[in-house]
């Protein structure tokens, strides 16, 4: 088993590649060069108490996230969230390897608007084989605003740098959020497969009865299903149906719900039971939430 080193400081990532001090307390921009790439890791797990975008070019090797290891390759980006693990193989394949990494403590914005919308950017907790591709273009775009966070905690400090840093890490947040949507876009036929394929798992579940003993089905459990993370399947099916996972997963409920409260004469709590619910005012709750009415009004009602 690998030892756990837990990054809490900036400049702990400065003294592990063998860098001077940052020279900001809590952010830096490091330069993806050969250094970095052929740093010797050693059979070391990060947990990183630290936000992480990064744009590789050039690069092709694995890296472990979580439970599961990955390929990533040229014009990929990369973004990790405070907690999160990772694990790096020695890299022997790179030509002309380029690109950035920006590195930020959550104190960096923790009192900024930023800090209140972070957890909006969902691919914070995608996993490294939904990373964004991104064009020359847009790479160019990308590395201006990073160049702009460099040049703003290198040569300025004033009491205006916090305020510009901070805005131009949401700049390149949106940007890539941007960039997300028209991957999205462009993989629309790939995207119509998954949700037919969740559709598929969804009504495989009940099919076998799955929720007897696991409980009511959730997104994670449909992510692994078809390997991808739950943020990266909810978001798919928003972009391609306008409903999230969860989403669809009760509108399935409330479907079966439905039929059974109109075809049988069981009990409401004898229902929710046997839809894996394991408190049947969880139903109830939710089925009022959805319809506008409790099962035992609905049943009375058609």
């Amino acid at each position: 088993m690998s030892e756990i080193i837990r990054i809490t400081e900036v400049s702990q990532i400065h003294q592990f590649l063998g860098l001077e001090s940052p020279k900001h307390p809590l952010i830096t921009v490091l330069p993806i060069d050969e250094h970095m790439v052929t740093a010797n890791y050693g059979n070391f797990t990060f947990l990183m108490d630290l936000y992480q975008v990064s744009l590789k070019r050039g690069i092709e090797g694995r890296i472990s996230y979580g439970r599961n290891s990955y390929d990533f390759k040229d014009g990929t980006m990369v973004f990790t969230k405070p907690n999160q693990s990772m694990k790096f193989s020695s890299q022997e394949n790179f030509e002309n390897v380029s690109g950035w990494t920006v590195i930020f403590h959550p104190d960096l914005i923790r009192k900024s608007e930023l800090g209140k919308v972070i957890t909006n950017y969902d691919f914070f907790a995608y996993a490294i084989y939904e990373a964004l591709h991104v064009s020359n273009e847009e790479q160019i775009i990308l590395s201006e605003i990073v160049d702009k966070i460099q040049r703003e905690y290198e040569y300025i400090i004033d009491r205006h740098s916090q305020e510009l840093i901070v805005s131009n890490i949401k700049l390149l947040l949106d940007y890539c959020t941007r960039y997300y949507d028209r991957q999205f876009y462009t993989r629309s036929n790939l995207n119509k497969d998954f949700v037919a394929q969740f559709e598929s798992c969804l009504q495989s579940y009940y099919d076998h009865e799955k929720q007897l003993e696991l409980g009511v089905p959730s997104v994670k459990y449909f992510g692994e299903e078809l390997n991808m993370s739950s943020h990266y399947l909810s978001d798919l099916l928003k972009k391609e149906t306008g409903s999230s996972a969860q989403e669809h997963i009760y509108n399935f409920l409330m479907d079966l719900a439905k039929t059974k409260l109109l075809s049988s004469t069981e009990a409401v709590g004898q229902i929710a039971y046997g839809l894996g619910f394991e408190y049947p005012n969880h139903f109830s709750k939710l089925f009022k939430s959805k319809t506008g009415m409790s099962p035992v009004a609905f049943r009375k009602a058609i």
